[in-house]
């Protein structure tokens, strides 16, 4: 497997900054500064409430350390693995009032994409055997592209194009408008450059064939059947990379995977899988029987 490389801090800080601005608003934290002493310090524990796969733990850690800087985070479980209930992700230690108005915004990004790299990984486990790779799509939080992206990678799966300009897909509307395929496959083919490839989708057998004569690098095979994704596959003998999409989830990817397809598509794994649950609670010492600090 590849390795899972972090994100760059220049994504990774403005995105973070700008939700704890969001939620700090006009001021400060009201509840936190009225409530706790500000010499009160507390370390806090990052739990899995659910099992599932982690993702998003430096953003986590820049929460923290954007409102205050001697916030110290021990991670025990990275980015990409697997976690199960009640186990200890992280623990985070500091000014209490900081870690308290850190919280949400924490623990939202590491809900949000966790649940995306469990959501994936599932998927990922399904295709098991087969050649096919489970990828993302650009159905993507605005503003959230690159971490949802790396979320999937986290849970195993890989990315499709991470905009509209680092590949051509000509879609059914792009067809309809230029008047039929070929004349679509033709412009592109005339205006992409030498390092530009062109996906062209395609809902029918007919229109699979018109593709591969007038010759592109990867076809969409757009909510086939698996009987018609079998001889898609063969249609295309290897002459184009073939990437399956629609009704896609856990139990329908393995049949789409037998066909021998090379790509899965998933858009939902982005756009709406569910956070998996992690809570920030006291770290209590079980010996003693006390909260520590």
């Amino acid at each position: 497997m590849t390795p899972l490389l972090p994100l760059p801090s220049i994504i990774i800080e403005p995105i973070v900054r700008n939700a704890l601005v969001e939620d700090l608003g006009r001021g400060s934290d009201l509840t936190s500064e009225s409530v706790i002493p500000h010499d009160r310090a507390a370390t806090l524990a990052l739990t899995a409430r659910q099992a599932g796969v982690i993702a998003g733990l430096d953003l986590a850690a820049y929460a923290f350390l954007l409102v205050e800087t001697t916030i110290d985070m021990q991670v025990r479980r990275p980015d990409g693995s697997e976690v199960a209930v009640g186990e200890t992700v992280a623990s985070v230690s500091g000014p209490a009032r900081a870690l308290l108005t850190a919280e949400r915004t924490a623990l939202n990004f590491l809900c949000h994409l966790s649940g995306i790299a469990t959501a994936t990984a599932a998927i990922v486990d399904a295709v098991r055997g087969h050649k096919a790779k489970i990828v993302c799509t650009r159905k993507t939080t605005p503003g959230l592209r690159a971490l949802e992206k790396y979320a999937v990678r986290a849970g195993g799966g890989a990315n499709h194009r991470f905009g509209l300009d680092d590949a051509m897909l000509i879609k059914d509307n792009h067809i309809a408008i230029a008047g039929d395929i070929r004349t679509a496959i033709e412009r592109a083919r005339a205006a992409a450059g030498h390092m530009v490839k062109i996906e062209v989708e395609v809902d029918t057998l007919e229109q699979l064939d018109i593709a591969l004569a007038a010759g592109i690098d990867a076809v969409l095979l757009d909510n086939m059947s698996v009987d018609q994704l079998t001889q898609a596959v063969a249609m295309v003998g290897g002459r184009a990379i073939t990437e399956a999409s629609g009704r896609v989830n856990v139990q329908t990817a393995p049949a789409i995977a037998a066909t021998g397809v090379d790509l899965i598509s998933v858009g939902w794994i982005t756009h709406s899988a569910p956070i998996l649950d992690i809570g920030l609670d006291i770290a209590v010492d079980t010996n003693m029987n006390r909260l520590l600090n």
